[in-house]
């Protein structure tokens, strides 16, 4: 059996009104322009230049300046520890260690990306600190980091995930 469709009705108003509509909803968004391509090298060279400049904040052994370079809501994961909720608890994660009048640590960062968004990226690299053990040795210890850095509305960009680890002893 061959079904035909018989349509009994023209098309109303309404129907042509949508058509016409959808067409230049089509036409306007196709016309659009695109917006301008994000320039990821020159945002990772950002980060990198942050990372330094937090990294120099570290060796003045302020905890409220490290600090500062976290977002409000962000998390530190250092190593053997609790993770830090909140750039309060950063800081207090930092100010633990400069409690130590021999602690010292300073970063390199050997890698940095960002999301072709522009508003997300990351900072990795290797890090290196130093105190006197408990037996009054010198200790000195060597690891790695990685840091997702987020921009914020202000346009600053802020650490929202650290998270470091000390290589294995040799």
């Amino acid at each position: 059996m061959h079904r035909t469709f018989t349509r009994t009705r023209p098309f109303g108003i309404a129907s042509v009104t949508a058509a016409l509509g959808m067409a230049a909803l089509l036409i306007s968004t196709a016309c659009a322009p695109a917006p301008a391509p994000v320039d990821t090298a020159a945002l990772a060279a950002q980060l990198t230049q942050l990372d330094d400049a937090w990294s120099a904040a570290a060796a003045t052994r302020n905890a409220d300046s490290v600090a500062s370079f976290y977002a409000d809501d962000a998390v530190a994961y250092p190593p053997n520890m609790p993770v830090a909720v909140g750039r309060a608890a950063a800081r207090d994660v930092w100010a633990g260690g400069f409690a130590d009048s021999t602690y010292t640590i300073s970063w390199t960062t050997t890698a940095a990306r960002v999301a072709a968004s522009g508003d997300m990226g990351f900072t990795a690299g290797s890090y290196q600190e130093s105190y006197r053990g408990a037996d009054g040795n010198p200790v000195t210890m060597t690891g790695k980091y990685l840091c997702v850095w987020a921009k914020q509305a202000d346009g600053n960009w802020k650490a929202t995930n650290d998270m470091w680890n000390a290589d294995a002893k040799s």
